[in-house]
């Protein structure tokens, strides 16, 4: 196959992510709003062009306060900086179907390179013809190296929003 372009499709994709709450328990969320322009050859990443833009304003935690506390100054500060993006820079195939994508991830003003685990899921037609593929994408990042450093001491010792986020995504993309 050669190298295409692959709209996300948002309604069968999902940005996802995970952190430990007083040390003891995760909370999950997502971000509603996110777009990727993705130029690859599905069964060969290792000259794709991934890039990837998610709406910070759209996180959801399903809690309307801590969903709010997450956009302010204190976190995100999606006033000043509206959006999260990642640019690969480097794909390195790991095994069959399986990479490691490297790339400048930015949050906050602050770009650092991260590298995610991605898999081929497949790819196939829909019932009306269209061609489909799917990846799945899993990785972790220290949130303070963004700046997101707002906490609060425990009473017990140790810290209410743990340092390590896990992000994981569902992507469903249709070639363009």
């Amino acid at each position: 196959m050669t190298k295409a372009k692959w709209a996300v499709d948002a309604s069968h994709s999902s940005v996802d992510f995970s952190v430990k709450h007083m040390m003891i328990a995760k909370v999950k969320g997502s971000f509603q709003n996110f777009e990727a322009s993705i130029e690859a050859d599905p069964t060969d990443l290792t000259t794709a062009d991934i890039e990837f833009k998610v709406d910070l304003a759209s996180v959801d935690t399903k809690n309307t306060d801590r969903d709010n506390h997450l956009r302010s100054a204190d976190f995100f500060d999606v006033e000043n900086h509206p959006a999260m993006t990642f640019k690969s820079t480097s794909i390195v195939k790991t095994d069959d179907g399986e990479y490691d994508v490297t790339g400048d991830l930015t949050i906050r003003g602050t770009t650092k390179p991260e590298t995610f685990k991605v898999v081929f899921e497949g790819q196939g037609k829909d019932p009306w013809g269209n061609e489909k593929v799917g990846f799945s994408a899993e990785g972790s990042i220290n949130r303070s190296d963004y700046g997101l450093v707002w906490n609060a001491a425990l009473e017990t010792g140790g810290v209410l929003v743990g340092d390590q986020v896990k992000i994981s995504l569902e992507i469903e993309a249709q070639k363009a």
